[in-house]
């Protein structure tokens, strides 16, 4: 499994295991599942508070596997705070410390290597995130930090507290079909749709910042509306996919991921199937690099056109 750095400085694995629908699974089943994923060289658990109700799906994987420190220095463990659902965006001090408690002790460990917040707070004071941070690490219950579908601006606000660097990932949602970070910097000075900057310029500000583009969602379009491989929505697309899937020993779902590992910004893939089969898909995707030609090509199959 080929390896990148995060923000510059913690090395992990280009693919991460999304660990949202693990419930899913059996505790026989999802010991078996985190086996193989360690096996395959996928070390990186991406977590949340709010994945599984109260948190389900952190104590469901702790308590299957079986985790103890032994197992614990071999993994890296991401969560993410700050959604408190159906009620507010919450980055209060008190809110973001309550929810690494609950999280460490729901998944049987005494640090987090990565805390992201979740989705941005409208009423941030980052002043406070500040504060909670410097608690965190200062116990050893953090390691390091990172944000979610946040832009520039509102990541430099929290740098502006948290000092630079203290950011190291920012987990947005990305895929052939949806990528409008990557959109806007082709159509520049176009009057194209696809020119509307709507993220201020994400995806340059993270390269720029050493702050490493975690891709959720790689196989969605729009916004959770269904998976692009094998939809009839996407007749080219797919056709490409086989034709490149065939061409590298491959399936279409290697073949999307391998289209996100040609990036140089050095992108983190974070793949949430409970499937066996395609997470072996998954992993060999990173054994191979398509071309340049390639990557436009399935760009513009997607239904992108070039000014």
């Amino acid at each position: 499994m080929k390896t990148i750095t995060l923000g510059g400085k913690l090395a992990a694995p280009q693919v991460g295991l999304g660990c949202m629908r693990v419930t899913g699974l059996s505790k026989t089943e999802m010991e078996a599942y985190y086996r193989l994923s360690m096996e395959l060289g996928i070390n990186f658990f991406d977590h949340a508070d709010i994945y599984g109700k109260g948190g389900a799906c952190e104590s469901h994987f702790a308590d299957s596997i079986g985790m103890n420190a032994s197992m614990r220095e071999k993994m890296i463990i991401q969560t993410k705070c700050g959604i408190r659902p159906g009620v507010c965006f919450d980055f209060s001090k008190e809110h973001i410390l309550a929810s690494v408690d609950g999280s460490l002790g729901r998944l049987k460990t005494d640090y987090i290597d990565i805390l992201l917040l979740h989705r941005p707070d409208a009423l941030v004071e980052p002043e406070e995130v500040a504060e909670a941070f410097e608690i965190l690490l200062k116990s050893g219950k953090v390691r390091y930090f990172g944000v979610s579908n946040q832009n520039p601006y509102q990541i430099a606000l929290l740098a502006r507290y948290l000092g630079e660097g203290a950011i190291i990932a920012n987990q947005m949602q990305l895929s052939i079909t949806h990528c409008p970070m990557i959109d806007f910097g082709i159509n520049v000075n176009t009057e194209k749709p696809e020119a509307i900057d709507r993220d201020n310029g994400t995806l340059d500000y993270c390269r720029l910042h050493n702050i490493t583009i975690q891709a959720w969602s790689p196989f969605q379009y729009g916004f959770f509306e269904g998976v692009f491989i094998g939809d009839k929505k996407f007749p080219e697309l797919n056709k490409k996919l086989d034709e490149l899937a065939e061409k590298y020993n491959s399936t279409p779902t290697g073949i999307a991921v391998a289209w996100i590992n040609r990036h140089p910004a050095n992108i983190q893939t974070i793949v949430g199937t409970t499937n066996a089969g395609r997470l072996k898909e998954l992993a060999a995707a990173c054994d191979f690099t398509i071309t340049r030609d390639e990557w436009y090509s399935l760009y513009m199959a997607a239904g992108k056109t070039l000014p």
